[in-house]
């Protein structure tokens, strides 16, 4: 059993696991939630909550539903375990972060909010596609902007840590010795399926597997409920804001949205040369021609030294004092509508300014913060008629004697779902809190209609069972194609690695390697020398090659096996290992290798800082946070 847990649990998939529970909380931070009460563990004092290990971890199942793994029951408590690690090293950087005075400005996570994608459209940051996600992952902006703060001043720390790391010229030159280094080897496979397909099994066997192995083929508890839901996120979908609202909210808010008198102008350049004299006369004479009637755009484009503005006529746009000091800013906001001012002096040159159209200051116009104030009075209006539909339900609890009753009371449907366990199931997926909800004893047992149970910011339910199917063994019939399959591949490991010894046994006595490869019944793949990257070879094989024993001559080869990514054997002899020449390798992959090794340094010492702050911490762990039920 556990050498089939650490098989599944290596390779690519062991990859995947890593990669899903470090890269979310380097681009988003850990979401955190303080509602739950217990805690997971305590980090100098500070709590972690179980309902901050519940949603780190179920958002790390959800990323391997998501990639398609599938995750061994077993392996559950390994992933939260993970989640739960990493939470505590997040915690413990973010106070010593905090000790040491690392600050993260509010512009610094407004301009990373605005640079991602997905908040994007047609290249320009939007504030709807903002509000859509935080609403999709129920998130309050704040609390995923403090999440962003986090992240960011943890990942400035690493990188600051991974920048001073070094890599000396003898450790640079033993790695591409390495890296370069080839060695012959030549590989015969056994194909593990191959042979299971050949093997009969009894009957017999058969049924004294599944008697000696009852656990293996338990159907969990289960019940098919009934239910009723409130989802806001359906309610805000129906509901309608008039002009009149939007019109009287926007006289109660529009103080938010002040603005400073902005100006528009054009502007014709002069710049100035070796002769500044020159190059007022000039300007003065431009001046001169503008305001006898020339069109002033046709002057700008044929006239004006800012490449900027020349091909749109002298066009500065709306602009703000502040984006304007100097000379040039106080002429322009001391001007007339249609004046022509100038030659006015600044670094740049001489210019000639005309003013076209003031913009008060005061508050943004409605329509420019329409879409902001829309969604605003929808979601108020929505949470109006969610907290009123809960207490509808609420109240219908007290007086229904059934769920259809309530449903009728409260305007809302009754929804049934099937097979769901103490592990969760669909609709809910694995939400505890209607886990629990279901399987309450009153509720479970007795039948009741369980209390109002809320399952996030969004979402709140009220369920009945209507029928409990208790654990139970699954029928021999049921599971017999499984048994066999389990049967046939332990027949063929077995048969496989007797046949993959007997192969290394001969060619240790000096067997040719192919003729006693092919006599076994492996496939053979010739001699040949392979590098560290080289992609026809499979990864754990070719990795189990270069960790093998140099051949003390060309007569005595190092001689191995190895299971493959796909569960065949491998058995492989080298032959030969040329150390890698540093020349040989291209100049910009060996730079590329430096980059890579001094990265790996530098994480390395990341990783070693991390271990001394665990290692001076007062760290408590609860004992099984969240409880002994699997995840799914």
């Amino acid at each position: 059993m556990l050498q089939n847990i650490r098989e599944r649990f290596t390779g690519r998939f062991a990859l995947a696991i890593l990669l899903l529970l470090t890269v979310p909380f380097a681009f988003f931070g850990i979401p955190h939630d303080f509602t739950s009460g217990g805690y997971a563990a305590k980090v100098n004092d500070v709590e972690i909550s179980i309902g901050q290990l519940q949603n780190a971890y179920q958002q790390a199942l959800a990323r391997y539903a998501q990639s398609g793994a599938d995750i061994p029951p077993e392996l559950h408590g390994v992933i939260r375990d993970a989640v739960l690690n990493n939470i505590i090293r997040e915690t413990l950087v973010n106070l010593h972060l905090a000790d040491a005075g690392y600050r993260i400005t509010d512009q610094m996570i407004t301009d990373f909010i605005r640079q991602v994608p997905i908040f994007q459209k047609d290249g320009e940051f939007s504030t709807d596609l903002y509000y859509a996600w935080l609403d999709q992952q129920m998130l309050a902006a704040p609390q995923f902007e403090e999440s962003r703060r986090q992240a960011m001043r943890a990942e400035q720390f690493q990188r600051g840590i991974a920048a001073t790391a070094f890599v000396t010229p003898a450790e640079y030159r033993r790695y591409l010795n390495l890296y370069g280094e080839q060695r012959r080897a030549a590989i015969a496979t056994f194909d593990t399926q191959a042979v299971a397909e050949g093997i009969e099994i009894e009957d017999a066997k058969v049924a004294g597997y599944y008697e000696a192995h009852p656990e293996e083929f338990q159907a969990p508890e289960s019940v098919d409920l009934a239910y009723i839901e409130i989802d806001r996120r359906d309610l805000g979908q129906d509901v309608e804001i008039s002009d009149e609202e939007l019109q009287a909210y926007y006289e109660q808010v529009k103080s938010r949205y002040l603005q400073d008198e902005q100006r528009k102008a054009h502007h014709i350049l002069v710049a100035v040369g070796d002769d500044e004299e020159a190059a007022r006369q000039e300007a003065a004479a431009l001046a001169e021609r503008a305001r006898a009637g020339e069109p002033f755009e046709d002057l700008a484009r044929q006239y004006s030294d800012d490449t900027g503005t020349a091909e749109q006529g002298g066009d500065l746009g709306a602009v703000l004092k502040s984006q304007m000091p100097g000379p040039l800013g106080d002429t322009i906001f001391s001007m007339q509508e249609g004046e022509i001012a100038g030659p006015v002096r600044s670094d740049f040159g001489f210019h000639i300014v005309r003013l076209d159209d003031v913009i008060p200051g005061g508050p943004l116009p409605l329509e420019q913060v329409r879409p902001e104030l829309e969604r605003e009075l929808r979601d108020e209006k929505t949470a109006d008629e969610y907290r009123a539909l809960e207490r509808k339900l609420s109240d219908a609890l007290f007086d229904a004697q059934d769920l259809q009753a309530m449903a009728d009371a409260a305007g809302l449907e009754v929804q049934t779902a099937s097979g769901f366990t103490r592990a969760g199931g669909e609709p809910f997926g694995n939400n505890q809190a209607a886990i629990d909800a279901v399987f309450n004893p009153m509720v479970l047992e007795q039948g009741r209609i369980s209390e109002i149970v809320e399952l996030d910011a969004n979402r709140t339910a009220v369920f009945k069972v209507r029928e409990h199917q208790p654990a139970a063994v699954r029928p021999l019939e049921e599971v017999r194609d499984r048994i066999v399959a389990q049967l046939r591949t332990e027949r063929a490991e077995e048969i496989v690695r007797q046949r993959a010894a007997e192969l290394q046994a001969k060619l240790a006595e000096g067997a040719d390697f192919a003729e006693a490869a092919k006599a076994a019944g492996a496939e053979v793949s010739a001699s040949t020398m392979l590098r560290r990257q080289d992609e026809s070879v499979d990864p754990r094989v070719l990795e189990t090659i270069f960790r093998a024993p140099k051949p003390a001559d060309a007569e005595h080869p190092s001689l191995g096996e190895a299971v493959t990514e796909g569960g065949d054997y491998a058995v492989y002899r080298v032959a030969e290992v040329q150390p890698g020449r540093p020349e040989a390798i291209p100049l910009a992959e060996r730079d590329a290798r430096k980059l890579q090794l001094a990265a790996e340094s530098g994480r390395a010492d990341f990783t070693a800082l991390l271990l001394e702050l665990e290692r001076e911490a007062d760290i408590v762990r609860a004992e099984n946070p969240l409880g002994t039920q699997p995840a799914f």
